[in-house]
């Protein structure tokens, strides 16, 4: 399993833009991408799901990601939250 953490430093948090586009790229993958804020999981392909976390700017989650292609789908997967998170 690939899982890393990242601090949320967009101002808006995780927003329905942002969340669309992440669903988009999760779902690129064979891998299963989890969200987890606290106690919370949500999948990643699921734009739903994931606005229901609730994440706010400089709150920190956690990416799980597992499957045939978690490597390459879990560095895609953080280089995505860099570049837009």
């Amino acid at each position: 399993m690939y899982t890393f953490e990242y601090t949320i430093t967009d101002p808006i948090g995780i927003h329905a833009r942002p969340a669309g586009k992440l669903a988009k790229e999760a779902a690129k993958h064979t891998s299963k991408v989890w969200i987890c804020k606290g106690d919370k999981r949500a999948e990643a392909r699921r734009l739903i799901s994931i606005m229901s976390l609730g994440v706010k700017t400089g709150e920190t989650v956690r990416v799980e990601v597992e499957g045939a292609d978690e490597s390459e789908a879990g560095a895609q997967i953080e280089a995505f939250f860099q570049s837009n998170l």
